[in-house]
Parts: C-alpha cells; structure tokens; sequence
C-alpha cells in the first residue's frame, strides 16, 4: 500500500531504510523535500539579518536626497506646522503600508520577489505580475533618478567634470558592487551609513553651536506656500507641496526587496521596516525644528542646499548628499534584479526559465544582466523628468495592492489569514486610501495612466492562465462573496421572476447519456445558467462514474458554463433523482429544471412519472428532450413553440398557465442559434382566428421576443399538427401524467425533434 499523500501533492519525507543511518544534514534534507521552491532557502546564498538585510536599505532609501534638498524647501513654503504636518501625513501612509505588509509577511512563507511576493501569494500570480512588473520597471528607472541625482551633487564638487561620464562611471560602480553580491552591496552602504551619520553629527554640532538663531516666537508657524526658485512668483499650495515630499517616504520596499536573502523573512520585514520608518519619521522631524529655527523662510525657499550652508562643516552634508543617492539607487538595483529573478521562477515574464537562473552563490546574476541594461539605456536618454511621476505612481499602486490583499483577508476572515502581527482593519484601509489619495493628489493623469497599464498587465497575464506554486485567497474572496450573496437571497421574497435564469438538473447513469444532448444543454444554458449533474451508479461502479462526470463538468466549464456533479446512492433511478431533488432544494445554485431524455423502456417510462410528480412538489420545472432519430435539430434555424386552444378565453394576464417555461426556452435556443422563433397555436372554430392571433403577437411584444412571429392553424390540433409551418425544433407543454405514446406520435407527426416542458411555477415569460 502507497504512503498516504499529504494535501499539496507532495510526499512526505520518509526515514532511511537502515535505522541506525545519520545522514548529515538530516534536517535540511528534510526541509528540502517538503517545502516549495518559495520557501526554502537558496544553496549558497548568504542570509542576512534584520539590521543589515531590512533596516540599513530601508532607512538608507528613506534618508534621501529629498531630505537633503528639499525639506528646507518644504518648511519654507510650508512653515513649521505646516511642514511637520506635511510629514506626518506622508509618514502616516507610509506606515499605514508598512504595517499592512508587516502583518501579511507574518502569514505567509514568502520567497523571493519582495512586495510582488506578497500579492501574488493572496492575490494570484496574474495580479502579482500586472503591479510586479511595472514595479520591477520602475524600480531600474529609479535607479538612474539616484544616478542623476547623485551626479548633480559630484557637479557641485566638480564641476568640470563631464555629466555622462559622471553617469556612466557611477553606473558601472554601482553595477559592479549589485553584480558581485548582496553581501558586498550591503557592507558598502554601511559605510554610506556613516557618512549620513556624520551629516547629521554636523548639522547637530552646528546646532550645539548656535546656529539655532530663532525663536519660537519668530519663526514661521504656516506658510504663504510662495514657490521654487526657478518661479519665486508662482504660487504653491499645501498639496503641491506635500507632492514634493511624498517620494522621499516611499523607500519603505528597500528591505523587502530582500526577503528571499532573508534569515527569518517573518521577523526582519516587520522588525526592521517599523524600525527604520521610526527612525526616519524622528529625523525628519528634528530637521524640520532646527531648519526653521536656523534659516529664513525666505532663504529655505530660495535656497535648495540651505542644510548645506547651515551645517557645521558643510563638506559632511555634501558627502552625506553623496552617500544617500548612492545607496539608495544601490538598493534600488539589488532589489530590482530580485523582483525580476522570482517572478522569472513563477513564468511571468518571458525568457522565465533563463531570468529564473541562480549562480551557485545564489545571485540572480541573469536578473541583473537585464537589469543592467535598462538601466544603461535609460541613460542614454538623459532626461527621465517625463516618466519621474510614473514611477512614483507605480509605487503607490503597489502600496495599495498590498494594502488591499491584507484588507481582503481581514475581511474574509478566513480561518487560514493567523499573522503573528494583527493589526486593526482600519490600518489597512487607511493605508489602502491614502495611497491611492496620494496618487491623485500628485499627478491625477499620471496616476490614470499607471492604473490603466497595470489592468493591462493584468489582462495579458490573464489569458495566459499561469500555474501558481502556491495556494491564493482568491477562492476563499469568491466563495465569501457567494455566501454574502446567498445570505440575501434567502431574504428577498421567494419569487424572482426578473432574476430567473436556467439551472439543469441532469441525471446520468454513464457518461454516454449526455453525449448526443451536450451542445443542447449548452444552448439551454448559455451564458449565465448552470448545470448539475446527479451522478446514479446502477452498477456499482461510483468511483468510475466520477471520473466520467470530473471530465463532463470540466468539458463545460471550458465553454464557460457554471457546472458541478455529484454521485448519489440511493437505490433506483427515481429514487436517486428525487434525491437528488430534495437534497439541492437549499443549495444557492439550487436547480430549477430537471432535465430527462426520453425513456427506452416501460419501466423508465414509470420512474419519469415519479420524477415529475416530485418535480412539482419541489417547484421545480421539467424539460423531456426527444430527440429525432434521423433530423436530429436540423439547422438550428427555426423553433415553434405550441400553445394550446385558449377558445373562448384569449385574454392576456401575467398568469398564463404552462407556457412560461416553454417560451423561455424557446427565447434562450433562438437567440444562442441566431434562430426564428414562432407562437403556433391551432384553433377548431375559424372565429376564433383573429382572437388567437392578436393574444399570440400581443404576447410577442410584451414578452419582448425578438426576430418571432404568430401563426395559428384553422384546424383542430391533430389534424393541423403534420401542416404546420416546418421547424427545426417543436415546443410543446408537458402534462403531470404524461402519455409516452403520444409523445412519440409528435416526433414522428412533426418530423423534428420535439421538447416537452412542465413549469415549475417560478418562471414568468412575461416579467
């Protein structure tokens, strides 16, 4: 007998057949076999910790060259008030994500590919790939914003020197250190670690030493927000300002980046994002205090390296300038190769299997070869100012992705979402709206165009149906929704006339007594019906039934018709099928047409009668299919439907016997076969012509049935039924107690296939 197979799919690991074997590594060799790719660490990649792998990239990215250039710019338009308040918010969005990310990161076993990691592990790999990739694209272009960035500093040291060349050797340093490893690229930004330590012990040494010129009472409280120095006369605004500074907090992804070098991912994202976001938020804020106090309004705004000039030894500032665009489009490019390299390993991107590859020391050395290459051609452009704001945007859409997958849990309240850091619901909406606040605050048309992009990666990934590693919440989000939606179904009243649409209730006994009607069932049904198909085993034989059922419902499901089945053991035909009935009388989906082929023996003849008769009791109504053994459906191009002698009485109400469901079937086959319906109906008594042919066109306009037409027969029903107009398929009414022979009669009199339909008494042709 076979191991039993745990539910993933994946064999268990076993013990050694020798039990006095030790294997080394015996741990690690376990932890290989069970876990995925995701989840288990890379051989030869070196794991680091919360310091060096979250905490250094994320504050490093955070501690910026708008901290250096532009918050004096901000507290001068702004002032002091305003300025804090300008960072409060910006951090306060900021945080709201972070601790969003924090809380999922702790749920889930994340594998490479930082925040596209996230999202595709709730959202899908489709989802994860449309905000993944232009992240990823983003994340490259950011880094040659550093390279500009940092470019414009060494210019102000020497200023002789040629900007491309500034360019291009700053790229190829920076590209040697990302490409050599992690490892080295983090002890590099140690180092620029102390270099913005020491501008910021000398802006606190110039503080000790009076540069702190102000008073509370002198300085700035709220702003006049009068502009930039390029346009000291145009006139700025809260929002205009806050958009200026907002980028400066969207580093908080810089550790993240690295959660698949990660020694315990769960600790170190949450740990040392928090963390560097404290420490940041402190900084920026005692900047704020002693900008205001040390500088004018007037020389903050005109001034952009007004921190340069009020420090206590400005070369510090300057190196610190330096340091932080270095080591931001450092971590930039470290994590971009990353993002590429995981989602290459989930086949979404093309060339996946090559992109996919690792150097034995674990690097994404292929990732960063790509990498590298956008980055140098998008130097060559010089002038990245059109696309800047689309890289924020792209940012921010992935803030809110993250903020919208945590939210989703937390509102499912599946039993699978336990992160070991809850935070409230609030948190993850606020940081949901705020992003996508921010996006819109800064650039509303930018922010378009990144939305619509993204849904455009999403579409093509779409189609491509890829083949996740891992389990997602989607199922969980849709079954929730079904329940919420059920849930008020059962409160609407019982009659939904409007709301009606065809659910089969198919019973087979092998899977060949659906092969001559499949397409038939597919034309019933489609597009928004369903099909149950109930499963009776006469042989014996359930588990081979329910394979063949497995392949039925998945045929329909490939055209895109809602199907399940089930086996039910319960003796014989109609005993099953009623069964069947009474059990699916609460489902949501219950069905509402039981659908029976036309029986081949007495005995069939007898269960049918049973079935019927539970049909009514259940309001459920009955379809008999009786299929022409030479014409079959013919060309599908025309349907009469009959409707009995109504003589005298042709007056039209929304009661209109056992005719709604026949209309209703012939309306759905006529318009899924492109198909003439017509109302047939044959009078004994020639005066009641007219009255017959104005109930059946009045009944064509207020059922609302296109491309039909009236026609009624001068004779009596027997005699007119072999000189009716010629049609590919007849619709007649079904009776409680159903005469077979009869039944039989109008096939072969109508030379067609013929369908026999009973109400259930919850339709309405006329609704």
């Amino acid at each position: 007998m076979t191991a039993p197979q745990p539910e993933n799919g994946k064999k268990k690991p076993t013990a050694p057949s020798d039990p006095d074997a030790q294997p080394a590594l015996e741990d690690t060799a376990e932890m290989d076999v069970s876990m995925t790719p995701e989840e288990a660490p890379i051989s030869g990649r070196k794991q680091f910790g919360t310091f060096g792998g979250v905490f250094t990239p994320t504050v490093l990215t955070i501690l910026g060259v708008i901290m250096y250039l532009r918050e004096g710019w901000i507290i001068g338009n702004a002032g002091l008030l305003g300025g804090l308040l300008i960072i409060t918010v910006g951090f306060a969005i900021t945080l709201c994500t972070a601790l969003a990310m924090s809380s999922i990161t702790t749920n889930i076993r994340i594998g490479a590919g930082g925040a596209y990691a996230v999202i595709a592990q709730s959202l899908g790999l489709e989802v994860g790939g449309s905000v993944g990739i232009p992240r990823y694209l983003s994340q490259a272009l950011a880094v040659t914003m550093y390279i500009f960035g940092f470019r414009e500093g060494w210019l102000f040291v020497f200023p002789s020197h040629p900007a491309l060349l500034v360019d291009i050797a700053t790229f190829a340093v920076l590209y040697g250190i990302a490409y050599v490893s992690a490892d080295f690229a983090i002890r590099v930004q140690y180092l620029i670690m102390a270099l913005i330590g020491a501008s910021l012990v000398s802006i606190a040494a110039a503080a000790a030493t009076g540069s702190m010129q102000y008073g509370l009472g002198e300085i700035q409280l709220w702003g006049d927000f009068v502009g930039a120095p390029e346009a000291p006369t145009q006139p700025n605004s809260f929002w205009v300002v806050f958009a200026v500074f907002f980028p400066a907090t969207t580093g908080i992804m810089a550790g993240a980046n690295m959660s698949g070098d990660l020694k315990d991912p769960k600790r170190s994202i949450p740990v040392g994002t928090l963390a560097a976001i404290a420490v940041s938020f402190v900084i920026y804020v005692l900047l704020a205090i002693w900008l205001a106090m040390s500088a004018t309004p007037e020389e903050m705004v005109s001034n952009y390296a007004v921190m340069v000039d009020k420090a206590y030894w400005p070369p510090a500032v300057l190196g610190g300038l330096l340091g932080a665009t270095f080591s931001s489009a450092l971590a930039s490019l470290v994590g971009a190769g990353r993002i590429l390299q995981a989602m290459g390993a989930h086949q979404v991107v093309p060339k996946s299997d090559w992109l996919a590859h690792l150097a034995p020391d674990g690097e994404p050395r292929h990732a960063m070869m790509v990498t590298g290459g956008i980055i140098f051609a998008s130097l060559m452009v010089r002038d990245l100012n059109a696309i800047a704001p689309l890289i924020t945007m792209f940012f921010l859409v992935t803030y809110a992705m993250i903020c919208a997958a945590v939210l989703i849990e937390q509102s499912l309240g599946l039993v699978s979402f336990r992160p070991r850091l809850r935070i409230p619901i609030w948190v993850s909406f606020l940081g949901l709206a705020g992003s996508l606040l921010a996006m819109f605050i800064i650039n509303p048309t930018v922010s378009f165009v990144a939305l619509v992009v993204t849904l455009g990666f999403y579409v093509i990934l779409a189609r491509r149906q890829l083949d996740a590693p891992f389990e997602d919440v989607r199922s969980g989000m849709f079954v929730a929704l079904a329940e919420w939606a059920a849930k008020k179904v059962t409160e609407l009243p019982t009659m939904q006339e409007r709301a009606w649409k065809p659910n089969l209730l198919i019973p087979v006994e092998q899977s060949s007594d659906l092969r001559g009607s499949f397409l038939t069932i597919e034309d019933l049904t489609a597009p928004q019906g369903s099909v149950k198909i109930v499963g009776l085993s006469p042989n014996g034989r359930p588990d081979v039934l329910n394979e063949q059922l497995d392949t039925l419902t998945a045929a329909f499901r490939e055209r895109d018709i809602f199907a399940s089945a089930t086996i039910i053991d319960a003796g014989g035909f109609a005993e099953g099928l009623r069964a069947g009935m009474q059990a699916l009388r609460g489902a949501f989906f219950h069905p509402n047409i039981v659908f029976l082929r036309m029986p081949d023996s007495p005995d069939r003849e007898k269960d049918y009668r049973h079935v019927i008769a539970e049909a009514d009791r259940e309001n459920v109504g009955t379809l008999l299919y009786a299929p022409h053994p030479r014409a079959a459906l013919g060309q599908r191009q025309t349907i009469n439907v009959w409707i009995r002698d109504r003589s005298p009485d042709w007056r039209i109400s929304m009661e209109i016997g056992n005719l709604d469901l026949a209309l209703l079937t012939g309306y759905k086959l006529s318009q899924n076969w492109d198909a003439q319906m017509r109302l047939v109906t044959a009078v004994g008594d020639p005066e009641q012509q007219a009255k017959a042919q104005d109930f059946l066109e009045k009944m064509i306009d207020l059922g609302r049935f296109p491309n039909s037409t009236a026609v009624v027969g001068t004779e009596p029903f027997n005699t007119y039924i072999t000189s009716a107009p010629q049609a590919d398929l007849n619709i007649f009414g079904l009776q409680p107690e159903p005469d077979f022979d009869t039944i039989r009669r109008l096939v072969d009199q109508t030379d067609s296939t013929c369908m026999f339909v009973r109400d259930s008494g919850r339709e309405s042709a006329l609704a």
